[in-house]
């Protein structure tokens, strides 16, 4: 038994191979968030799309806060869409839609 337990403390390691991690959506709306708050300089309520663009790289739809209101639900949000490269920086960024926070989608 002891015999065993040595021969197997001896016998060669597999080494796994460490890879890259995945830069998936989730790395995607976390940059484009990240980005667009340092730009615009409005808090981002949260992301409503994640897909990839044509270039390998994501479009994010992040909802953003733009005008704070009491009560809350007339607020101001707004939806932009902002394209990143495969690396997760921001190329571009455009507002496609601005809404109250209590109005429904139509």
């Amino acid at each position: 038994m002891a015999d065993q337990r040595s021969a197997r403390a001896t016998s060669p390691t597999r080494t796994r191979k460490k890879t890259a991690p995945k830069k998936g959506p989730e790395h995607a709306a976390r940059a484009a968030c990240q980005s667009l708050e340092g730009l615009i300089g409005h808090r981002a309520e949260g992301v409503s799309a994640v897909r990839r663009s044509d270039d390998d790289g994501w479009c994010v739809v992040v909802d953003v806060l733009e005008v704070p209101r009491i009560p809350d639900t007339t607020s101001l949000l707004a939806s932009y869409e902002v394209q990143l490269d495969k690396a997760g920086e921001l190329q571009e960024y455009r507002r496609v839609r601005r809404y109250r926070r209590g109005a429904a989608d139509e």
